[in-house]
């Protein structure tokens, strides 16, 4: 057992990058609990590991006193000085009482304690590999799906999740399909490394479109924003950091061909290019591309939220399917945006007013007048 014991430990730490020193360390305080636990003994002990010969000894630690009154936790002075004639009260002594039949429990408990440290080192390695992609697109395989709809991508030496939320709801998933996912998060938990990755994640568009636009990866044009319904939609709001670049038509590519790529990689979603301004009114007209924009008001009283205007023929453009337009560009900006046409676009000093209704009407008490027991009127 002594020599495979060394042998373990000679492997491990030179394949699995595991010191000697802290598998000891954790076997010797293993083996106090063993040994406590196999031979009922209370005392305070300790164990001690031969390095060189492989071996298990256990000591029984005592305390030096005047008078022993508990022989299994001190040594009266009298018989530590027949020990040893330097020993003074408060000293402590250690007495092997390492059993016969100690060493199948020692063997038993270092092999224990090797392999949790080996599975403890693979987790490890596995965690520091995955950890670097997080925030990252990879390539994976689907490899199954389970009873709630999760997909299991493998992207290597692991199993990543993909939940149901961060699927494409337009999107079938087949066995041995490679799909690019974004790894937004990695946790090394318990039961080992987990990795949990997106096609519906935002940042998935922008990890994208950042492998096909030098000019994004450089940073001489940057993202500031995007707005998705994956599958179906998306806003990406985008400025430039150099003034004879324009951030648009370098996102579109020549014939639109990078952009392209991107809504072929995602099955046809529809990308909505728009060039972020300071000004928020540019940007929110901006924002609402396809539709022309003929004013933004913001509200006084909340310098969030704002009304547009918009042409009559227009209403149901700026709206979007199902809200869709109004929405994304509300999510892309952080503007709360109500839409109007431009007839029905009160004056500016009708405009104040409603204001000022709402929140008179929003501040005005609500009194309950209590209903009369029939039986007090009585």
């Amino acid at each position: 057992m002594s020599k495979e014991l060394l042998n373990a430990l000679d492997t491990l730490e030179k394949e699995k990058g595991v010191k000697k020193e802290i598998v000891i360390e954790a076997m010797e305080a293993a083996l106090v609990s063993a040994y406590k636990r196999n031979y009922d003994q209370a005392q305070n002990v300790e164990v001690e590991f031969d390095q060189n010969k492989g071996d298990m000894h256990v000591y029984a630690v005592k305390t030096v006193v005047e008078e022993a009154l508990d022989p299994l936790l001190e040594v009266s002075l009298k018989d530590a000085l027949q020990k040893n004639k330097a020993y003074e009260i408060g000293d402590t002594i250690k007495f092997e009482v390492t059993p016969k039949n100690f060493g199948r429990i020692a063997a038993q408990t270092a092999k224990q304690v090797i392999l949790q440290r080996m599975r403890e080192a693979e987790r490890s390695v596995i965690y520091d590999k995955y950890i670097r992609y997080e925030d990252e697109i990879v390539t994976g395989e689907v490899e199954r799906s389970d009873s709630r709809g999760n997909i299991y991508v493998n992207i290597g030496t692991i199993e990543a999740l993909m939940s149901k939320r961060d699927q494409i709801p337009t999107e079938e998933y087949e066995a041995h399909q490679r799909i690019k996912v974004y790894v937004y998060k990695v946790e090394n938990v318990t039961r080992g490394p987990q990795v949990f990755v997106s096609r519906s994640h935002p940042d998935l568009l922008k990890r994208l479109f950042e492998n096909e636009v030098p000019e994004l990866y450089d940073g001489t044009v940057e993202i500031v924003s995007i707005a998705r319904e994956a599958g179906d939609r998306a806003k990406i709001a985008v400025r430039s950091n150099d003034d004879n670049i324009d951030p648009v038509g370098t996102c579109v590519g020549p014939r639109g061909q990078r952009v392209q790529t991107i809504v072929n990689e995602l099955h046809g979603e529809n990308m909505d290019i728009v060039e972020w301004k300071e000004d928020p009114a540019e940007f929110i007209s901006n924002a609402l591309n396809p539709a022309d924009v003929l004013e933004v008001r913001f509200n006084p009283e909340n310098d969030r939220e704002c009304t547009v205007a918009v042409p009559d023929d227009q209403l149901s453009l700026a709206i979007g399917k199902k809200g869709q337009n109004v929405r994304l560009a509300a999510r892309l900006t952080g503007f709360k945006i109500d839409i109007k046409s431009e007839s029905e676009m009160p004056s500016y000093e009708d405009y104040l007013a409603e204001i000022a209704a709402a929140k008179e009407a929003a501040l005005e008490p609500i009194i309950f007048y209590p209903q009369n027991d029939a039986t007090d009127q009585e």
